[in-house]
């Protein structure tokens, strides 16, 4: 960064946004954040005591329009107007992840995929923590990647990032990339074009050098099929269900076996996630510890006793015999196609919210073998009423998480599961999809 490029002005003061404020200020920039809705009383309590200046319910477009450089929240899409305005200035442009890669110190995993990224960064990082190792955990989870730089002191990170940060990374380089799997998601904010999401997703690679390494899925066709066209730098590990790999991991006989430096081997039953999936994922975390030469009975340990996070298939409650399964993480169809593939007992679904493109046929096949019944929770069903209509005989709708959980508790019989696995966003009822999981959660405690 050149030292004349002092105005920095960020957009959004969330935790990303608020973290990189404090970077920023002890980095010497003159920083203004700038907010368009309301900031949490939190966060402006943080700004004041970094003596930050700031704005909230709105964007002051002559301060915006003076800064040398822009960080903004991922969630802002680059169709608003305050964003085309800056554009247009010819004003840089980046992620928070960008900008605390600008004055890192400490070496990466970062890790993406449509499905799997949140348990998979939070398994990679129990594993690193129980081996003793100086970490920090960021992105889309824990705390603020740029406010752990300029307050502590890390030798790794693991970073879960999103397609939305990933499109305003541009210098970064992660010494261990990692790609779990690329199905349809967020397309309304890629114009709808598959492949432009894909793009944004390789975008993880970039800047790797023949000391990186790159961790993927072989049984992804989509994957596969970019790898087909593009160089990679990078040293290779992929991790197959169906295919046994001399470098990397995959299962054989229910024998998972990651062929990293040394040879790792241990029974599928024993790893603490279910599901195909999760071994997946675990085989993903797996190779990335035995890259840094973690100890095989700590691996093998962290497998073992990983708890899940939270609103991830998370078991609730059972009453009266009814299993109720909180898995309202579940934004998009692959997410809830993994969750109703786990369902062993006749299931009500919860499903609906702010559809992205949703192609419901996909679980078509899953639904008329484990559905009994729908609940839709959402203020637009008519998809889903017309997918489903004609291979689930009741579907019903409700406005609240209270009024779903009564409607699971009455559709449902002794030693069968509701299951919230919404498929699509939250925010036409609720916050956001811990919001929504929360008062699920907490509907269920009440029967």
């Amino acid at each position: 960064m050149k030292k004349e490029q002092k105005h920095i002005s960020i957009l959004g003061a969330g935790e990303s946004g608020v973290g990189a404020a404090i970077l920023a200020k002890k980095q010497g920039w003159n920083v203004f954040v700038s907010d368009f809705g309301k900031i949490k009383q939190e966060f402006k309590d943080e700004l004041d005591t970094y003596d930050l200046k700031w704005e909230e319910n709105q964007h002051s477009e002559d301060i915006l329009l003076k800064s040398d450089l822009i960080i903004k929240s991922p969630g802002i899409p680059d169709k608003s107007p305050v964003i085309k305005k800056l554009k247009e200035k010819g004003i840089k442009i980046i992620s928070e992840i960008e900008f605390g890669g600008y004055y890192l110190k400490a070496k990466t995993i970062c890790i993406t995929g449509s499905n799997g990224k949140t348990t998979t960064t939070m398994l990679t990082y129990h594993i690193l923590r129980k081996a003793g190792i100086n970490v920090g955990l960021a992105g889309n989870v824990g705390k603020s990647f740029a406010k752990q730089i300029a307050t502590e002191e890390f030798d790794w990170y693991v970073l879960e990032l999103s397609s939305f940060q990933l499109d305003d990374m541009f210098e970064f380089r992660a010494d261990i990339a990692m790609i779990l799997n690329i199905t349809p998601d967020h397309l309304d904010r890629y114009d709808y074009q598959m492949q432009n999401y894909v793009d944004s997703k390789f975008r993880i690679l970039q800047n790797q050098t023949s000391n990186d390494w790159f961790i993927y899925n072989h049984e992804d066709s989509i994957i596969a099929g970019e790898m087909a066209k593009r160089e990679i730098a990078a040293k290779k590990a992929p991790f197959s269900l169906l295919t046994e790999m001399k470098v990397g991991a995959f299962v054989k006989e229910e024998q998972i076996t990651i062929n990293i430096n040394e040879k790792l081997t241990m029974s599928i039953h024993d790893l603490a996630l279910k599901g195909k999936h999760n071994a997946q994922n675990s085989m993903a975390s797996g190779i990335a510890a035995r890259l840094l030469d973690i100890r095989s009975s700590v691996i093998r340990e962290s497998l073992e006793d990983f708890v899940n996070v939270e609103h991830r298939l998370e078991f609730v409650a059972k009453v009266h015999g009814i299993e109720f399964i909180n898995d309202s993480k579940a934004t998009n169809i692959n997410s809830t196609w993994f969750a109703l593939e786990s369902m062993d007992k006749p299931t009500v679904w919860i499903v609906g919210g702010v559809d992205k493109g949703n192609d419901y046929s996909e679980l078509l096949d899953l639904v008329k073998n484990k559905v009994k019944a729908i609940i839709c929770l959402g203020l637009d069903n008519q998809k889903i009423i017309d997918t489903f209509s004609s291979s689930v005989e009741t579907i019903v709708e409700a406005k609240s998480a209270m009024e779903a959980v009564a409607y699971g508790y009455r559709l449902a019989s002794k030693d069968e599961t509701v299951l919230l696995s919404p498929a699509c966003a939250s925010f036409d009822l609720f916050e956001n999809y811990e919001h929504r999981g929360d008062l699920f959660k907490e509907a269920v405690r009440k029967l």
